[in-house]
């Protein structure tokens, strides 16, 4: 049954709110925030004084964002120095994390310092791409076959095509999956220090039209991507795979630093790290780690990564096990960090001063930024797991994490 449509009213103010659209701004400029304000305010009846005191132009942000209003402040605190050694990474890092979760910093930042007092973390980069998957449907599987036969004759015509677009962006290989009469393509590029996700689209685009222009067999119709390609969610291929960055990261922290710093043992991590990865394998979870989204969805929001590509960056393999003299190793492995030092939100004026202060700005940087990043999840499982193990998980929580409303 059709239901009559009502004006809704305020809760706060019980006046009526109208239902008309607001308008869309896609460039920003002052004149436009402020009439979008002005029409959102008598919308509503609310002002808004914190989240449009900004202080700078909004015009800066055009390409990241439409429809501006303001700016949402989420503290910013710093994890280090972390000591990492890797391909690109070589030194001692300070390392900016943006969030609203009390006790977050402070673990991290005592995994940091543990494993510091140990000579650092070796972090390495194993392996980089980016999918893109654009799917085609066929009358039949004959004119798909006659497709196929016709695209693996011409691949060597699309590093061309794609050189056209970006200077960046290097094709390195596709695959195909044929279902019925439906043909996936897995467009696999490296995308240097982009995470990539715009350049490997609107190459995979350029890439598609030419094969659908000159094509003599036509699809009935087709798709940028099919849901394959594992963007924006944990998929099993990548998994096992990569999609961004494929990093692994290990770090041996003797007896005396496991007591002293993270106040328990080896034995007792080794312990909850068996116990855990049980539970996880049991509740059916892509992969075995503790909270990698913790780490990396504050580090993403201070840098100017893609937030949301933490449903992809947060799966990975934590291990630990216990030495007989006491010791403790650890490592991870995380296939999926959707990360770049150029591009999207990293040229961000507070954005560009915490990469700064990674020394990760910039072209060149993007390894760099991959192997601190793996570091620091690092950092962060060796708390949380000595904390859960130890039985100070909740009071460091109650402590410092537990704020009265204001």
């Amino acid at each position: 049954m059709m239901k009559t449509l009502h004006k809704q009213k305020n809760a706060g103010t019980g006046q009526s709110i109208s239902a008309s659209p607001l308008p869309f701004f896609k460039e920003i400029n002052q004149e436009g925030t402020t009439k979008l304000l002005t029409d959102l305010s008598e919308k509503t009846g609310k002002q808004f004084p914190r989240l449009t005191n900004t202080g700078v132009d909004p015009a800066q942000f055009n390409g990241n964002i439409e429809n501006f209003i303001g700016i949402s402040q989420v503290p910013t605190g710093v994890v280090g120095p972390l000591g990492v050694h890797g391909t690109a990474a070589n030194g001692t890092y300070y390392v900016p994390l943006a969030t609203t979760e009390g006790a977050l910093v402070a673990s991290y930042h005592r995994g940091a310092r543990a494993c510091l007092l140990a000579g650092g973390i070796t972090s390495i980069c194993l392996q980089e791409a980016v999918q893109r998957s654009p799917v085609f449907k066929f009358e039949n599987l004959s004119d798909l076959s006659l497709f196929v036969s016709w695209f693996l004759a011409e691949k060597q015509s699309f590093q061309p095509i794609i050189d056209s677009i970006s200077r960046f962006a290097k094709l390195i290989e596709s695959k195909i999956q044929i279902e019925g009469n439906h043909l996936t393509i897995c467009f696999e590029y490296y995308t240097a220090d982009a995470a990539g996700q715009n350049m490997v689209t609107i190459c995979t685009d350029a890439i598609c039209r030419f094969m659908i222009d000159q094509c003599p067999i036509k699809p009935s119709h087709w798709f940028i991507e099919g849901n394959s390609s594992g963007d924006k969610k944990a998929t099993a291929h990548s998994f096992h795979h990569v999609r961004g960055k494929k990093v692994t990261a290990e770090i041996e922290l003797s007896g005396a630093i496991v007591s002293e710093v993270l106040k328990t043992t080896s034995e007792l991590m080794d312990r909850y790290w068996r116990t855990s990865t049980m539970g996880v394998i049991q509740s059916g979870a892509i992969g075995a780690q503790g909270h990698y989204a913790n780490g990396l969805a504050a580090l993403f929001l201070a840098t100017g990564q893609d937030v949301a590509c933490v449903a992809e960056a947060s799966v990975g393999i934590t291990r630990m096990e216990a030495n007989k003299d006491g010791s403790l190793y650890a490592s991870v492995t995380l296939p999926n960090l959707i990360v770049g030092t150029i591009g999207g939100g990293t040229n961000l004026p507070t954005q560009r001063e915490c990469l700064a202060l990674m020394d990760c700005l910039g072209e060149g940087m993007s390894i760099k930024y991959a192997e601190i990043a793996a570091a620091l999840v690092l950092s962060g499982e060796l708390s949380i797991a000595a904390a859960l193990s130890a039985g100070q998980f909740t009071q460091a929580h109650q402590k410092l994490g537990r704020k009265k409303s204001i």
